[in-house]
């Protein structure tokens, strides 16, 4: 898998996975785009980024919002020359309110649904014209095991990101661009121990791989996925889970 030199917009990558994207991504030769709403996070990990001997961008980018996003993608291939992948990776976890539908706030559900589900399409729709220049490139975006769980808007939100991928592959493939999903398994970040850390250990019992997925782990699928040597797969979700779920 030959990168070097290639563009990637890294999404929600001032920490956690995302983080563990961008700096795989970068040890490949690929220039990296910070693309975060938390400003100070997003510069940290681009300046050690940099100070290893990669190249790093960061930007501010809140996903949910079409203008901030097109900013952000403009400002990437002004820098780097055009834009060649997207990982849409940010979402609302480590501190979303954990409430039932009959329970949270209608206002907050809208907005936690644009971010979560409708900030891939607005990522992708704000980077598509620079893939093209470059004459097509792929998407990963970030799903979830939590999408086969039915609990909680946070699951049904990973839901509508399988249903846009596939909707997407359709759209994207004359255009020469593939996309694709990751549905990770419990991951050892901070966000999974915050909500969901007694309630992991317990899932890793019943699991055929009984540990915590790490960063490397999805950043592997990920470079896989945006590889040529996937050049014949779009719209397919890939769990990296130790086989938390099975689908015959």
């Amino acid at each position: 898998m030959n990168f070097d030199g290639k563009v990637v917009v890294v999404t929600g990558a001032g920490g956690g996975i995302g983080e563990g994207y961008a700096r795989a991504f970068a040890a490949q030769g690929m220039r990296v785009v910070i693309a975060e709403i938390n400003e100070s996070a997003g510069q940290r990990v681009a300046d050690s980024i940099n100070a290893g001997g990669g190249t790093a961008l960061a930007l501010r980018c809140d996903v949910g919002d079409e203008a901030s996003a097109k900013a952000c993608a403009d400002a990437a291939a002004a820098r780097f020359g055009g834009i060649d992948y997207l990982v849409n990776n940010a979402a609302i976890f480590h501190d979303m309110r954990v409430e039932g539908y009959l329970d949270v706030d209608m206002a907050y559900l809208e907005h936690f649904m644009r971010i979560n589900a409708h900030g891939c399409v607005i990522m992708t729709r704000a980077c598509l014209p620079h893939m093209e220049k470059r004459g097509g490139g792929a998407i990963v975006n970030q799903s979830s095991t939590a999408a086969w769980m039915h609990m909680g808007f946070y699951g049904v939100a990973k839901l509508a990101v399988n249903g846009i991928t596939s909707s997407l592959a359709r759209e994207l493939g004359p255009r020469n661009i593939r996309i694709n999903a990751i549905a990770p398994g419990p991951t050892d970040t901070p966000a999974l121990q915050k909500h969901a850390g007694e309630y992991a250990q317990m899932m890793l019992k019943s699991m055929p791989i009984g540990r915590l997925g790490q960063p490397a782990d999805m950043a592997n699928a990920a470079l896989f996925l945006l590889s040529d040597e996937a050049s014949w797969i779009t719209g397919h979700v890939l769990n990296v889970d130790g086989g938390q779920f099975m689908r015959a």
